[in-house]
């Protein structure tokens, strides 16, 4: 009779004290196969005590809504990525529109990726300023831009060939907010067009 090891599984999920784990987690952590382990995730998942996010990604349901942020790690385990643009400017209170996707810089091509947590649309950004990020509250589970940082970056994709986030609704600066801060990271972008485009953006959004 073949032995059940989805007990098992989830006394490795409950040791790991959060809700969001991966598949190589859990073989790393019970030592069992690839193929084990995947079998019996999906049998917890079909008894509904986990939930599948993403190819290898999963969630244990909880008395909290899981947000999709917590996922993002977990998403991008080799490639580093932060939230920034439009998401970054909701959570830093700058913009009231909520986004409906999260969105978030790389310096690994432009993709779109629909998860049962929520959808995440990462955008490629010049290495020369992948940079201004840090963990969320400073002690969160995802790297976000600081406020300056994530409106640099939302026109720096302005000035890109599909124009994205060029048109903002009511932004809101708080006192704190460094214009100053945010030409300086325009200073760091190698293209001088670029530089010269998202200034002259910058400087409109001083004056409104």
């Amino acid at each position: 009779m073949k032995k059940n090891n989805s007990p098992n599984i989830m006394v490795s999920i409950k040791k790991l004290g959060r809700p969001v784990f991966t598949t190589h987690e859990m073989i790393a952590i019970s030592g069992k196969s690839a193929s084990t382990i995947v079998q019996s995730l999906n049998r917890l998942a079909n008894q509904g005590l986990i939930i599948k996010i993403y190819q290898g990604v999963w969630a244990e349901p909880g008395p909290k809504t899981l947000s999709p942020f917590e996922v993002i790690p977990h998403l991008f385990p080799r490639q580093r990525v932060y939230v920034s643009f439009i998401s970054a400017l909701h959570l830093h209170g700058i913009l009231e529109q909520i986004p409906q996707v999260i969105t978030l810089a790389s310096t690994a091509h432009t993709n779109t990726i629909r998860t049962k947590a929520g959808t995440f649309s990462i955008h490629q950004i010049d290495p020369a300023i992948f940079d201004g990020f840090d963990w969320y509250k400073g002690e969160g589970s995802f790297l976000i831009a600081e406020p300056e940082k994530a409106l640099i970056d939302s026109l720096y994709l302005s000035s890109r060939k599909k124009k994205q986030f060029g048109h903002f609704p009511e932004l809101h600066f708080p006192s704190e907010f460094s214009f100053t801060k945010a030409v300086k990271w325009v200073k760091r972008i190698p293209e001088e067009k670029i530089r010269m485009y998202i200034l002259k953006k910058l400087e409109g959004l001083k004056r409104k």
